[in-house]
């Protein structure tokens, strides 16, 4: 891991970027984080959009999860943003925009050919920048994931003991042998749901929370559309993270 800049928020926030191999990220520490007092690590997940075009999203979340005392961190998808083209994707994502727009179904085939790769290929990563991330001084564990894709969010919380609780986003295509990876997934989690997101299938969201095979498990669903998630709704996850990291 190489940090290539760094620069202190108004809020004494450290925001730090960095790459790991080819892979760029960006890491956030509270001020009250250090060697003696380590903060807890989540790891922000979000859609393949680019982490420049993410920024501002993510930087909220961080800041937010800071004042809570959270170290936060999130690394660029790969195919997103400055990593090379991944052209099995961005096929895939045509085929996904080309049925939605027709007003068709998305097939189990286009969703496994657009979900499952990302998969295999992004949670090898993230468990790389763990590795790395837990390694610095005032950066500890346990750890937690918060966001999307929430296949991703899935896969790394089932094979990865270090992730000990989960905030997942409902929101996103789930192929069907997500489910079955749901069913043997053990951690607390806090599912947030936008009741009425148009890009999400609302039924296929409930039937996955129904499959996950955490003992703790709590829905949080939402009045409004994909992006007008409530203020008290994040607060209510990091209540869920304090519960279980600290």
């Amino acid at each position: 891991m190489q940090f290539t800049s760094e620069q202190r928020l108004d809020d004494g926030v450290h925001e730090r970027e960095f790459t790991l191999g080819e892979i760029p990220g960006i890491l956030w520490t509270p001020a009250s984080s250090s060697v003696s007092a380590p903060a807890p690590l989540i790891l922000l997940g979000h859609p393949p959009l680019g982490l420049r075009r993410m920024y501002p999203r993510l930087a909220a979340r961080a800041r937010h999860a800071a004042a809570n005392g959270f170290a936060t961190a999130t690394i660029e998808l790969p195919g997103s943003g400055d990593r090379p083209r991944w052209p099995a994707a961005e096929q895939a994502r045509t085929d996904m925009r080309r049925a939605v727009e027709a007003g068709e179904p998305v097939s189990d085939e286009i969703v496994d050919a657009l979900v499952l790769p990302l998969v295999d290929k992004v949670v090898p990563e993230w468990q790389a920048a763990l590795d790395a991330l837990l390694a610095l001084p005032g950066i500890s564990g346990p750890v937690g994931y918060s966001g999307g894709v929430i296949s991703i969010g899935i896969r790394l919380a089932r094979v990865d003991p270090r992730v000990s609780a989960a905030v997942l986003f409902a929101g996103s295509f789930v192929p069907r042998a997500m489910f079955e990876e749901a069913r043997r997934l053990t951690v607390p989690l806090h599912v947030l749901l936008q009741w009425d997101d148009d890009g999400n299938d609302r039924q296929a969201a409930l039937d996955l929370f129904d499959a996950f095979g955490s003992e703790e498990k709590t829905l949080h669903a939402n009045m409004g559309g994909h992006t007008g998630v409530p203020q008290f709704a994040g607060d209510a996850a990091d209540q869920f993270f304090t519960r279980h990291l600290k």
